[in-house]
């Protein structure tokens, strides 16, 4: 029998699937600032989903998987925060490592972002 975790994120707030990401990809709404690049697309689930995709220019694998951790962790505890029913894809702009509360602060200013543009297309004609 597995141990509970109470806090970790469900499978289903993870986009793992290729095509998921080349969705988001293609939809071509994104909003960056210093640290982070988030791209955006809507899904039609009642809640956000985060992707993480984090090149091998960042450093070797161990630097690479502290990025994906803070990236996770920030949006695990934003999530209620973030606006709903969008697939997020988050990437490094900087090769210096953030800490938890500039990404947590970047994450949030830029879903907001993101959100607003997919709003506002979605009412043009």
């Amino acid at each position: 029998m597995q141990p509970q975790r109470p806090f970790a994120l469900p499978k289903a707030y993870h986009l793992r699937r290729a095509e998921d990401f080349r969705r988001v990809y293609a939809r071509r709404c994104a909003a960056s600032d210093a640290w982070l690049l988030v791209q955006a697309c809507p899904n039609e689930l009642g809640y956000s989903r985060l992707g993480r995709a984090v090149s091998r220019k960042y450093g070797n694998a161990v630097a690479r998987n502290r990025l994906r951790r803070l990236y996770y962790e920030a949006f695990r505890l934003l999530r209620h925060d973030l606006p709903s029913g969008l697939d997020l894809v988050v990437s490094p702009r900087s090769p210096n490592e953030p800490t938890l509360a500039i990404v947590m602060q970047s994450l949030r200013t830029l879903a907001g972002l993101v959100a607003r543009k997919l709003e506002r297309d979605r009412k043009q004609p």
